[in-house]
This record gives structure tokens, sequence and C-alpha cells, in this order.
């Protein structure tokens, strides 16, 4: 009876020590987390930074800074407007990048366009001028917009060289509509809002020094004749055709694509 109690006191005095060690260590462990050179969440930082440090080392090192793009493509329109023109090609690009990093980009730019529109025929906007003959309408946008250059790092090397990036702008469309066989009727002139959004690539001639790019967009614009009149069949006022006026057009609405290729010098 009484070694047994020997052995119980025995074994509880053990099992005391080993909970008051394992106590202390739990207390050691979270002292040494609290201490000012231990918060996590300053190591955490600390690693955050240098990763940019390195990363920006990396863009300074191997990366673009400005690029100048010359070049030239095709621009067409959507709907009763794209019924209407004859696009007379080509369309002239000039723009100039500014990098912010490998994926981003903003860009500044200026696109020029020629469309003709025939109406062998009286419309609605000139009945007494007889046939309207052609008119030709110069379309200039001026440009500014971000790229998103997507992350190829994991993707075979002919994507990679290819850089496929994104492309969204801000647009101002400006217009000028001749009557070249109507001398007396006045050009008229305006200006609309548009937005752009579209894909492309960019193919390396020279690394870091030239690109050949190909860029397709689709524009949202405000023109400011989209609604117009002027080109419908004409009538009078009984609701009998205008001698002379065999067809027309409704309106001009519709939205421009565009598909450009340009030579990219790059610094």
């Amino acid at each position: 009876m009484v070694l047994k109690s020997l052995v119980l006191i025995f074994f509880f005095c053990t099992t005391i020590s080993v909970m008051a060690q394992s106590t202390d260590q739990v207390l050691q462990e979270m002292e040494d987390d609290t201490t000012l050179g231990s918060d996590i969440f300053s190591d955490f930082n600390e690693d955050l930074e240098s990763a940019q440090v390195l990363e920006d080392e990396r863009f300074y090192r191997y990366g673009r800074f400005f690029s100048v793009n010359l070049g030239g493509g095709a621009t067409t329109f959507t709907g009763n407007r794209g019924k209407a023109y004859d696009d007379n090609h080509p369309t002239f690009h000039l723009s100039v990048n500014y990098f912010l990093d490998f994926q981003k980009a903003i860009t500044l730019g200026i696109e020029y366009s020629k469309h003709t529109m025939v109406l062998d025929t009286v419309v609605n906007g000139f009945p007494d001028n007889g046939p309207l003959g052609a008119v030709v309408t110069d379309m200039t946008r001026v440009f500014v917009g971000y790229k998103y250059y997507v992350d190829t790092t994991d993707l075979g090397t002919a994507i990679t060289y290819s850089n496929p990036h994104f492309i969204g702008r801000l647009e101002y469309w400006y217009q000028s509509n001749k009557f070249i066989d109507q001398p007396s009727i006045p050009r008229e002139k305006g200006g609309g809002i548009g937005t752009g959004i579209g894909a492309g690539f960019e193919f390396p001639v020279v690394l870091k020094e030239s690109y050949i790019s190909v860029e397709g967009l689709y524009h949202v614009v405000n023109f400011f004749d989209k609604f117009t009149q002027n080109y419908r069949q004409a009538f009078n006022a009984d609701g009998t055709t205008v001698e002379g006026s065999t067809f027309g057009i409704d309106d001009l609405t519709g939205n421009a694509m565009s598909l450009i290729v340009t030579y990219n010098f790059t610094w």
C-alpha cells in the first residue's frame, strides 16, 4: 500500500514538471514573436519591398521606356454608315507609348482616314440641287489610351515574343464632309466623342529597339451626323417622290472598326 502511494506521488510530480516545462516553452515562443525584431507583419512588408525593388531593377535593365509608332491600315464602319461609305484606304497612324512597367503603358496618338459616299439621286436635305453626287468625308481622331500586356512568363516562346496586349482608348473624332459635285453646298464639319477597345501583338525586330505591331479595335463613336435625315429619299408634301429621287440613306448610324500595322522605334 505504501509502495503504491509512492508510485502515485512520483507519477503526479513528473506530470506537473512536464506541464510546467511545456508552458515555459510556449510563453518563450510567444515572447519571441512579439519582440521588435520578429514582427511577422514587418517581415512581410520587408519581403514585399525587396520584391518590388528587384522588379524595378529588372525593368530598368530589360524593359522599354518610350516608343514612337508609325504606320497605317484600314478603317471601316458598321450599320448604315458602313453601307453608305466606300473606304479610301489607307488609314494613317502616329502615336507615342510611355511604359510604366513590363505590363502597362500609356499611349497618345492621332489617326486619319478618308471615305466617300456616292448618291446619284436627289436626297431629302438638298431637293433643289439635283443628284447629290460624291460626298468625301475626312475622319481625324486624336486619342489617349491604356495598354495592358499579358504576362507570358509561363507560356511558350512564340507567345512570349508576340507580346499580346489589350487596348482601351478615349477618342475625339473630327469629321469634315465635302460635297465634290455640289460646290455651292458648304462643307459640313463637326466632332464626336468615342471609345475604342481591342487587342494586338508586338513582334520584335531588334529587342528593345524596334518592333512591328498589329492592333485591331472596335470604336463606338457619337458622330455629329449619325441621325441626319439629309440623305434620305426626297418626297413632296403630298407624299409623292420628288423627281429624280430613286433611293436614299435613312441615317448614318453605325460604329467604326480599324486594323493598324505600325513600326515601333523603341528606347
